[in-house]
């Protein structure tokens, strides 16, 4: 956009056509009505994306037999789905899978990275119902985190403030952290999984080794401590 088109919407003196308003609102995570409706620049950010008339829609596919299907948020287009979370047309074109014993809510299908979470590793798929408000989050219960930051990450939520919320991984080897809410973009509960193969033991023999290592490490900083002390 042009400087001169932008400060001819800014005073007033021209309006701005739906394609560009329907580009505000998603770059902004603002819904279009309070776009319109609202006198955005009296209020805070974080009162704004409190307000019940902000709803940004998400997209939703059936079937011809109108069943809900899954989307499935392929490994190499995770990195995009930042910029087409909300776009429809980046939604549809997805790969879709129906699995019968998930009704009562809009799910989606996201890969599992590393192995911060077992028996999740790379290859696998975590199912997650999607969270319309992230008051409804319960401890230890785990979720699928998209983040402005991280973008997706899956993980073990343990403690809500008023500016972040604090998350953590099973696999004790890696420390949990902090989430501003500013950069939560969406959240999904984990439903299901999808192993597309065999779980072999010698995955637990890594994470059993790296737990090990974890305990000495732990006995290291004691060890560290009580020298401090003695000196």
């Amino acid at each position: 956009m042009s400087r001169v088109r932008y400060s001819k919407y800014e005073d007033g003196r021209s309006e701005p056509p739906y394609e560009l308003l329907i580009r505000i609102s998603k770059y902004f995570n603002l819904s279009i009505d309070l776009l319109l409706t609202v006198d955005i620049r009296k209020y805070p950010l974080e009162d704004i994306l409190k307000l019940p008339d902000n709803r940004i829609v998400l997209p939703v596919v059936v079937d011809q037999l109108g069943n809900n299907s899954i989307e499935i948020v392929p490994q190499k287009a995770s990195m995009g789905y930042l910029s087409g979370y909300s776009d429809p047309e980046y939604i549809e074109n997805l790969q879709r899978i129906t699995l019968p014993f998930l009704t009562g809510g809009k799910f989606r299908a996201f890969p599992a990275q590393g192995d911060s979470m077992p028996p999740f590793k790379d290859g696998s798929y975590i199912i997650g119902k999607y969270i319309e408000n992230i008051d409804d989050l319960k401890l230890n219960k785990s979720y699928v985190f998209v983040t402005l930051n991280d973008g997706i990450s899956y993980k073990r939520f343990i403690s809500r403030n008023k500016k972040s919320i604090t998350v953590a991984a099973d696999n004790s080897f890696y420390k949990s952290y902090d989430i501003p809410l500013g950069e939560v973009v969406e959240v999904w509960q984990y439903a299901s999984g999808i192993f597309p193969e065999d779980f072999e033991p010698d995955n637990f023999e890594n994470y059993n080794l790296k737990e090990m290592f974890l305990e000495i490490r732990k006995d290291i900083q004691g060890l560290d401590e009580k020298i401090s002390k003695n000196n």
